[in-house]
C-alpha cells in the first residue's frame, strides 16, 4: 500500500451530503470553532451559511497550490485537526477503497486483500475508535 498522494478522490466523493458529524462534533465546533460550525444545519453538515442549501462537496477542501502546471491537483483539509470523525475513520476496508478508486492501493493489495487490510488496520490505527473491529 503507497502512502497517501492527497488525491483528494475520498473528499471530493464523500464531501457532499454523504457525510455526518456526531452531536459531540458539533456542539464542539459551536463553542471553539465558529467558522466550521456556520456550515452546519440542523445537525447535518456542509451547509452554505448564506443560502442554506446543501453544499456539493466539503468547504474546508482546498486545492494545494501548484509548482508545475501540468502536475495533478493535490488536496488538503483546512480543518485537518478538527474534522468529523466520518473523515478520520476513513478508509476503513480495501474493497471500500478499490471501489473509490483509491490511489494508495497497489496490485500486490489486489492480489493479498487479507494482508492489505491489515496494513491498513495498523495504518489506521489512530484514527480508528477502539470499538473498530
Amino acid at each position: 500500500m503507497k502512502d497517501c498522494n492527497q488525491c483528494g478522490k475520498c473528499c471530493i466523493k464523500y464531501g457532499g451530503g454523504d457525510l455526518s458529524a456526531t452531536k459531540e462534533e458539533i456542539d464542539l465546533w459551536e463553542i471553539f470553532n465558529p467558522t466550521i460550525f456556520e456550515f452546519v444545519k440542523d445537525n447535518e453538515i456542509w451547509f452554505d451559511p448564506k443560502s442554506g442549501s446543501r453544499l456539493k462537496s466539503c468547504p474546508f477542501l482546498e486545492v494545494v497550490p501548484k509548482i508545475n502546471s501540468l502536475a495533478a491537483n493535490k488536496y488538503t483539509c483546512s480543518i485537518y485537526l478538527d474534522r468529523p470523525e466520518d473523515c478520520r475513520h476513513y478508509p476503513s476496508l480495501i474493497p471500500e477503497m478499490v471501489r473509490d478508486e483509491c490511489e494508495m492501493i497497489e496490485i500486490i493489495d489486489l492480489e493479498q486483500p487479507k494482508k492489505a487490510q491489515i496494513k491498513l488496520n495498523l495504518l489506521m490505527i489512530d484514527s480508528r475508535p477502539p470499538s473498530f473491529s
